[in-house]
C-alpha cells in the first residue's frame, strides 16, 4: 500500500537507519516484544524524503522490483501528465461553444486585439460584437485610445491565440484554456512536492481538472484565470526554492563519526544560502499577476512574508539558536531584490507597448498626459512616460475603489466558499430536438462543482487546526494561498465584486482538500506493526489499523467519485449544453442560482 497521509513516514525507525543508538532502557524492553517510536532525522526533517508504494502492492499486482521501481520513477512525471491530459481534453472540447462574445469576453477580446496590433487598446463602437461574430476580417481596429482599467498581460497572452487562431471565439479563448491545463499539471508537481506523494499530487490536480469554476474559466477570455497561473507558478517556484536552500544548510551541516547529521548553530546563523534562481522566477511570476490584475499585489507580500518564515524554520531546524535575527542578517535582503524590484521591473515593462506608442495621432490612453496637462510640478526631471504611466494608474485607482453600481451578479466574498451566488456569462432558450417537448436553456454558470467547496469548507478546518496545533508548514503554505487571494477581497465589500475571483485561489482549496484527503487514508504502517530492521519477525498485523485504513480508503474513494459525479451532473451548465428547461431547474440547487 502507498503511504498517502501527509504526516506518513516511510521505512523503519529513523534512528537505526542513520546509525543511531537507541537509549538503553529501550534496548533491554526489546525482548519483551516494545517496538520504539519512529524518530526523524534531521536530514529528513530538513529535506523530507518521497513516500514510496509498499512491496506488498506490486507483490498484489504481480510487478516485480525492476519494474516497479522503473514505474515509481515514471509515476513522477507520468501520472501529472495523464491528469493534465484529462483536463486538457475536457477544456478544449468545442472550445468556441458558444460561438457568443460572452459577459467580459466584450472588453477583453477586443482590447487583446488591439493591443496585439497597435500595442494599446482602442476605443470600440458600440454594437460592434455582432461585425466580429459576423466577420472580423472586416473590423477595424480604432485608433482612438480607450480607457481601459486593467494592466496589460493578461491582454497581451489572450492576444497571442488571437494572433495564431484569428479574431474569434476559439482564438480568443485558446491561450487561457492552454494555461489552465498548464495550471492543473503544475499543481500536480506541487502538489507532490507539498506532501512528498506522487499519489496526493495527482489527487489535488485531479479535482483542480473537475472544478467547474476553474474549467468556466479556462474556456472564457477573462484575466482571473491568468492571475491564478502564475499565482501558481510563482508559488510552486517558491516550494522549489525551499527545498534547494534547505539542502544547502544540510549539506552544510557537520556529520558525527556515525554518519549522522548533526544540527549546528554557527553554521545555522551564518551559512549565506547563495543564488537562488527560483526566487527570482517567482518574483518574476508575481510581476506577471501584478501585471494581469491588481489584486497580485496583495499575493506578492503574502508570499514574500511566507518564503521568508520558511528561512527563518529551515535555520531553525539546522539549529540556529536565533534564527530570526539570522534570517534578518543573511536573508531578508537577498529575499526583497529577489522578488519586490523583480517584480515591478517586470510591471513595468509589461506597459512597453503603451510606453513607445508615442505618436502625436495614435498613443494609449493618458500617454501624452505629462506633455499636456500634466506640465510643471516638482517632478519634471522624471521621464514624461512614467509621469504619464504613473497619472494613469491613480486613475485607475480612483475607479476601482469607488466601483459601486450595482450588478445582477455581485456578492459578498463571505458567500464565495458556499457558492452563494454565482455568475451567469451566456443563457438563452431554444426549441428543444424534435426528441423532446418544450422549451431548452442553455447556459454558462460559472459555478463551482458544489461537492468539491463544500468539502473545501471542512478542509480548510482541518488545514488551519494542522497549521495552529501541529505546526505544519504545508497547511500553513495552503491557508497562505486561500487567504491571500479571498480576504483582500473583504475590505472592499462595498465594491461591485463577483465570485469568479475566487478562481484565484481555487488550487488552493483543491490542495487542502488532497490534504485531507490523504488524512483520512492513513499512513500505510496503520494497518500493521512496524518491524525493525533487527527483528524483521516481530511485525505483526493490527486488525484494527487496517480496518481503519481500509474505512479511511472508502470514505476518501467515495467523495472523490461524487465530486466526479457532481462535475458531470453540472457539465451542461459549463459547457452551454442544451437541455430541457426542466433539466436546468433541477440543478438550480440554491434560488441564488438563478
Amino acid at each position: 500500500m502507498t503511504s498517502t497521509a501527509p504526516e506518513a513516514q516511510q521505512g523503519q525507525d529513523a534512528g537505526e537507519q542513520h546509525g543511531e543508538e537507541l537509549p538503553s532502557w529501550q534496548q533491554r524492553l526489546r525482548r519483551f516484544g516494545h517496538v520504539p517510536r519512529s524518530g526523524i532525522g534531521l536530514r529528513e526533517r530538513l529535506i523530507p524524503p518521497y513516500t514510496q508504494p509498499g512491496a506488498q502492492l506490486w507483490a498484489v499486482l504481480g510487478v516485480s522490483p525492476p519494474t516497479a521501481e522503473r514505474l515509481v520513477r515514471w509515476s513522477a512525471w507520468g501520472g501529472p501528465l495523464l491528469v493534465t491530459l484529462v483536463a486538457g481534453v475536457l477544456r478544449f472540447w468545442h472550445l468556441g461553444s458558444p460561438k457568443a462574445v460572452i459577459f467580459d469576453e466584450t472588453y477583453y477580446a477586443k482590447d487583446s486585439w488591439a493591443l496585439i496590433k497597435q500595442g494599446y487598446e482602442g476605443s470600440w463602437p458600440k454594437g460592434v460584437d455582432k461585425s466580429v461574430l459576423a466577420d472580423p476580417s472586416l473590423v477595424h481596429v480604432p485608433t482612438d485610445p480607450g480607457y481601459v482599467v486593467h494592466p496589460p498581460v493578461g491582454k497581451w497572452i489572450i492576444g497571442i491565440g488571437e494572433q495564431i487562431f484569428g479574431f474569434t471565439p476559439f482564438g480568443w479563448r485558446f491561450m487561457v484554456a492552454l494555461l489552465g491545463t498548464l495550471s492543473v499539471l503544475m499543481l500536480c508537481r506541487i502538489g507532490r512536492r507539498l506532501f512528498r506523494s506522487t499519489f496526493l499530487g495527482c489527487l489535488a490536480g485531479a479535482l483542480l481538472a473537475v472544478d467547474g469554476l476553474h474549467f468556466v474559466m479556462s474556456r472564457t477570455a477573462l484575466l482571473d484565470l491568468v492571475l491564478m497561473f502564475f499565482v501558481v507558478a510563482a508559488f510552486g517556484c517558491l516550494l522549489i526554492d525551499r527545498d534547494r536552500a534547505r539542502g544547502r544548510l544540510a549539506a552544510a551541516l557537520p556529520v558525527d563519526g556515525e554518519g549522522v547529521l548533526r544540527p549546528d548553530a554557527l553554521v545555522a546563523e551564518t551559512l549565506r544560502l547563495g543564488w537562488r534562481p527560483w526566487r527570482i522566477a517567482a518574483g518574476l511570476s508575481l510581476g506577471l499577476a501584478f501585471g494581469t490584475k491588481w489584486n497580485g499585489l496583495y499575493i506578492l507580500v503574502a508570499f514574500g512574508l511566507m518564503t521568508v518564515l520558511w528561512d527563518v524554520g529551515a535555520r531553525r531546524t539546522a539549529g540556529a539558536v536565533s534564527p530570526y535575527t539570522a534570517v534578518i542578517r543573511r536573508d531578508l535582503l537577498p529575499a526583497f531584490v529577489s522578488t519586490v524590484p523583480v517584480a515591478i521591473l517586470t510591471y513595468i515593462a509589461s506597459w512597453t507597448g503603451w510606453i513607445i506608442r508615442n505618436d502625436p495621432e495614435r498613443h494609449g490612453y493618458y500617454r501624452d498626459w505629462a506633455a499636456t496637462d500634466g506640465k510643471g510640478g516638482n517632478w519634471t526631471w522624471l521621464p514624461d512616460w512614467l509621469r504619464s504611466l504613473w497619472h494613469y494608474e491613480y486613475q485607475v485607482y480612483e475607479f476601482h475603489v469607488n466601483l459601486t453600481s450595482g450588478h445582477t451578479y455581485q456578492s459578498n466574498p463571505w458567500s464565495w466558499i458556499v457558492l452563494g451566488r454565482p455568475v451567469s456569462y451566456f443563457y438563452e432558450e431554444q426549441s428543444c430536438p424534435s426528441s423532446t417537448t418544450g422549451k431548452c436553456a442553455r447556459e454558462v454558470l460559472a459555478l463551482g462543482t458544489p461537492l468539491l467547496w463544500w468539502a473545501a469548507c471542512f478542509a480548510l478546518v482541518y488545514v488551519l487546526w494542522r497549521w495552529l496545533f501541529r505546526r505544519d508548514w504545508r497547511a500553513g503554505a495552503i491557508a497562505c494561498g486561500v487567504a491571500a487571494g479571498w480576504l483582500p477581497w473583504f475590505l472592499y465589500q462595498e465594491r461591485t465584486i463577483f465570485l469568479f475571483y475566487a478562481v484565484v485561489f481555487v488550487p488552493f482549496l483543491c490542495l487542502a482538500v488532497a490534504m485531507m484527503l490523504g488524512a483520512m487514508l492513513g499512513p500505510a504502517a496503520a494497518g500493521s506493526g512496524t518491524g525493525t530492521g533487527r527483528d524483521p519477525g516481530r511485525a505483526a498485523v493490527d486488525p484494527s489499523g487496517e480496518r481503519r485504513r481500509t474505512l479511511g480508503a472508502i470514505a476518501a474513494g467515495v467523495l472523490v467519485l461524487l465530486i466526479i459525479w457532481n462535475f458531470i451532473y453540472f457539465w451542461p451548465l459549463y459547457t452551454g449544453t442544451p437541455i430541457p428547461d426542466g433539466s436546468w431547474r433541477d440543478r438550480m440547487w440554491l434560488d441564488t442560482w438563478i
